[in-house]
């Protein structure tokens, strides 16, 4: 018999995980298809006239010693930024060392930009917030999130509306939560499943809050792996953007014997007659338009769950078609901007090169402007500037494939995003923009609505094919972190070899208390 083989379908995190896990604790060997020109999928980092930029981009934190020290294996060295010496470190790694792999630790810093007023992110309650606020809103806020600890125990979470009111108050909900879910999710919060409030907010609240504030300790970037993921102050960011750790595993994937397609889709995967096993997997190389015939003894999926439901042949139950054809995406759309300056000046205590804003990202909670949040690159790592007097800004718009947005040209998109960058006063005119991209991520975020609340019987529907995987953020139809998506791979692998026939730990990553963000 020849050695076995496992087909990962996607180049990004959680299909890589699965493919250096494989080569490192099996003798089983992993081919990878990925259906675009490049690795890293939503992690990867796009080259821009000699700069870089990523899609997110992806902070590199987690709650898992596993993950950490995949990612150390990887990209080991680490230095921290400071945000007053970025020009110095720009000369010294980002000139003499730019090809050398390493991980930065950078300042988390992040705000809302709410009615042209600046705001911690999450809300801290310190004199800025007061001010910004008024002492009347303050007020209603306090006695809205009173009245829902008292009165919210009682109902029910039956939509993500319930489950921010329930944490925050109705107050706070209006002002610093409503109107940005609805922009990325293109839908009111009541019709939008708890679900994703419970993994992507999980711990936070305001008594969270409250204690961070009281505690207000400085932890080092080891000890933050114990507070809540949106309260970390620090993470860690490979200096050339968050592609860098994917394109370095991929290198490493091939030297140990693996093997990494790009420009290959999956067409089919065939099962056998009882479900139990898939037996085939048909590819098409999109470069010298052809198909390739696989014999796989495991396949790891990547894909969206609407096309692997649609890929399996024979085909599927029609209750299973159904659920799956009504499951919903959204997409994205990101600007990436070279620009003369900001104009919107730093006025907090952190020192920064020029006096650049120390943001990573900013937030605009305003329902009038369609941008959804803006990205500082520089504050990320000055290696992804060829030039560190320039700042290189990403611009993140939600949407669907096929609506207005989606299908406005790259110069209507470049023009809208420069008159909302006037708008909120991140530049005065379009002259101070000298460089743009435009990048299209399609099905970037599962959503928690449409055929999502019976998605269940498409877990046990898969579940039963006991040599496929389903892994990931799109591969589980799961808003996942990328260190939830290459946990998920690495169960997986674990499953295999321990000779694991349920996958309930699988889907159990990132819900159960051990992956939960609050600490039991």
């Amino acid at each position: 018999m020849g050695r076995k083989v496992a087909v990962i379908i996607g180049a990004g995190p959680a299909g890589l995980t699965a493919a250096y896990e494989l080569l490192k604790r099996t003798a089983i060997k992993p081919i990878v298809f990925e259906a675009e020109d490049s690795t890293g999928g939503i992690s990867k980092t796009i080259p821009f006239f000699g700069n870089r930029i990523d899609i997110g981009p992806h902070r590199f934190f987690s709650k898992s010693d596993r993950v950490l020290n995949f990612w150390k294996e990887i990209i080991p060295t680490q230095r921290e930024v400071k945000r007053g010496s970025i020009y110095s470190l720009y000369n010294n790694i980002c000139i003499s060392e730019r090809n050398k792999p390493e991980m930065l630790i950078c300042k988390r810093i992040t705000h809302i930009l709410f009615q042209h007023k600046f705001f911690d992110y999450p809300i801290s309650l310190n004199w800025e917030t007061i001010n910004n606020l008024g002492i009347e809103r303050i007020i209603k806020s306090g006695l809205s999130y009173l009245h829902a600890c008292i009165i919210g125990k009682k109902h029910k979470n039956n939509t993500l509306e319930d489950f921010f009111i329930s944490r925050f108050g109705k107050e706070f909900y209006y002002l610093f939560f409503k109107d940005y879910t609805e922009k990325v999710w293109g839908v009111s919060c009541r019709e939008i499943s708890p679900d994703w409030g419970i993994q992507r907010v999980k711990g936070l609240s305001v008594t969270k809050l409250l204690h961070d504030v009281i505690k207000n300790s400085k932890l080092s970037f080891l000890v933050s792996k114990e507070t809540e993921r949106s309260l970390i102050r620090e993470f860690m960011y490979p200096k050339l953007g968050a592609g860098q750790m994917w394109e370095e595993t991929a290198a490493k994937i091939v030297r140990l014997g693996g093997a990494i397609y790009t420009q290959h889709q999956i067409v089919t995967l065939k099962v056998d007659l009882t479900w139990s096993k898939v037996t085939e997997v048909l590819v098409y190389d999109k470069k010298h338009k052809k198909i390739w015939n696989i014999s796989a003894d495991y396949v790891f999926s990547t894909m969206p769950v609407k096309d692997l439901i649609y890929a399996l042949f024979p085909p599927v139950p029609t209750r299973i078609k159904d659920i799956s054809s009504r499951l919903t995406y959204r997409s994205l759309i990101t600007v990436g901007l070279l620009i003369t300056d900001t104009h919107i000046r730093n006025n907090t205590k952190i020192k920064t090169y020029k006096e650049i804003i120390p943001d990573n990202w900013i937030y605009i909670q305003d329902k009038h402007i369609k941008m959804g949040r803006v990205i500082i690159f520089n504050n990320w790592s000055p290696c992804l500037l060829e030039d560190i007097n320039k700042v290189l800004v990403g611009v993140d718009y939600f949407c669907s494939e096929g609506d207005d947005l989606w299908m406005r040209s790259n110069r209507e998109i470049i023009t809208l995003c420069i008159e909302e960058l006037k708008l909120i006063e991140l530049i005065k005119n379009a002259s101070e923009v000298e460089k743009t991209i435009v990048v299209r991520t399609p099905k970037a975020y599962p959503a928690y609505f449409g055929g999502y609340k019976h998605f269940g019987l498409i877990r046990e529907f898969t579940d039963q094919i006991k040599n496929l995987f389903l892994i990931g953020r799109n591969g589980m139809h799961r808003y996942n972190n990328q260190d939830h998506s290459m946990l998920s791979a690495m169960v997986a692998v674990d499953n295999i070899v321990n000779g694991l026939k349920s996958k309930d730990n699988i889907w159990s990553v990132n819900t159960d208390s051990s992956y939960h963000e609050e600490k039991s």
